[in-house]
């Protein structure tokens, strides 16, 4: 176990904004995360998961002690008639992983490439794109306990998947039950109290393409080829991802940073009703997901700055930074943002927009 001090945080988040860990452990195997656990010292104190730093946005230096996770490896442990199944480590980069399974001849997850970050936050927002989440390609999830260094497994059910929301973002609510199979309290939130080591994927065989998002029809038009094979479809993911999404390694940015808002029939025919332009999609509840970069977009937001956080030009759902490596947007000019633009939409729509990432 590697424990530094006054640590910079600005090259480990991909927002690039300047902000220091007071402790900061590099975790690199299950025994690191069992170690702190058992430390006197770091055990009682309140702890940061820190991935690829591409969901956070942080508002001041970092009190909790954060755990910069770094445990490798990637392997195929199944592959039977119905589905292979695949275990990456939770420090692996997730679209390095991606593009692994795709050279191993495992198709299935290439409707997620490029999404920044790593596989073990993967699960921790149910990520998702191009008509594909993670819930759809999920088997399970080998974690720690903090309190007691307890290594447990969680099937989905376990993880309490939703629209860019599991348990992990939740924090723990008094519950003295006992959940069964994992070793933790029922109902609890595990943000802060478990970390992800290893996430295991399902890829159901035999491969099918998912061409339900409107821009991989277009694509499918464009060329002539209807029937894709996974390296193209992964291939058409990532120039439509970059033709809309800045490079977090140019314009620092944390990716899309509000969650489309799930509005009941009645309120999507109200908006509609006012705005026929609105673009929404239907879901299998009954309900509709509106677009929010439409929102943002339609009420002026889009390239508009406050301090040095901007909106991004081509992409209403962006936030960047405006600033230099020496001279950083901060968290608090990222959330003066990112409220007036939830301020507009509410008075326009009546929608409260959420933020994806986590606000520290």
């Amino acid at each position: 176990m590697v424990v530094e001090n006054n640590v910079s945080l600005q090259p480990w988040n991909t927002f690039g904004i300047a902000a220091r860990a007071q402790a900061l452990v590099r975790v690199r195997s299950v025994a690191d995360l069992q170690a702190v656990a058992a430390d006197a010292e770091l055990a009682p104190l309140p702890k940061l998961v820190l991935g690829g730093g591409s969901n956070i946005v942080l508002t001041g230096d970092v009190k909790p002690v954060v755990l910069k996770m770094e445990i490798m490896g990637l392997r195929v442990l199944a592959a039977g008639p119905k589905a292979w199944i695949i275990e990456a480590a939770a420090g692996q980069n997730w679209h390095d992983f991606v593009t692994w399974t795709l050279a191993q001849g495992l198709p299935g997850l290439e409707n997620l490439a490029l999404i920044p970050g790593t596989v073990g936050a993967s699960p921790v927002q149910n990520i998702g794109a191009y008509g594909v989440e993670l819930q759809d390609r999920f088997e399970s999830l080998d974690a720690i306990d903090l309190a007691t260094g307890q290594a447990f497994t969680l099937d989905a059910a376990g993880c309490g998947f939703a629209y860019r929301d599991s348990v992990f973002r939740h924090a723990a609510a008094a519950d003295p039950g006992a959940q069964a199979g994992s070793g933790l309290p029922r109902g609890m939130g595990l943000a802060g109290r478990a970390v992800i080591t290893h996430v295991r994927f399902r890829l159901p065989r035999p491969w099918k393409p998912v061409l339900g998002y409107l821009d991989l029809e277009r694509r499918c038009v464009e060329t002539g080829v209807a029937h894709p094979d996974a390296r193209q479809i992964f291939d058409w993911v990532c120039d439509i991802r970059r033709a809309k999404l800045p490079d977090p390694a140019v314009l620092g940015n944390v990716g899309c940073f509000f969650k489309n808002p799930t509005v009941s029939p009645d309120q999507c025919a109200d908006i509609i009703a006012r705005d026929p332009r609105v673009v929404h999609y239907p879901m299998l509840d009954g309900s509709f997901k509106l677009a929010a970069g439409w929102l943002i977009e339609v009420c002026g937001w889009k390239g508009k700055t406050i301090g040095k956080a901007g909106v991004y030009e081509k992409q209403a759902l962006v936030l960047v930074n405006r600033g230099s490596n020496g001279d950083s947007v901060t968290g608090g000019e990222v959330m003066t943002l990112a409220k007036a633009i939830q301020t507009s939409v509410y008075e326009r729509f009546g929608i409260r927009l959420e933020p994806e990432p986590v606000v520290v």
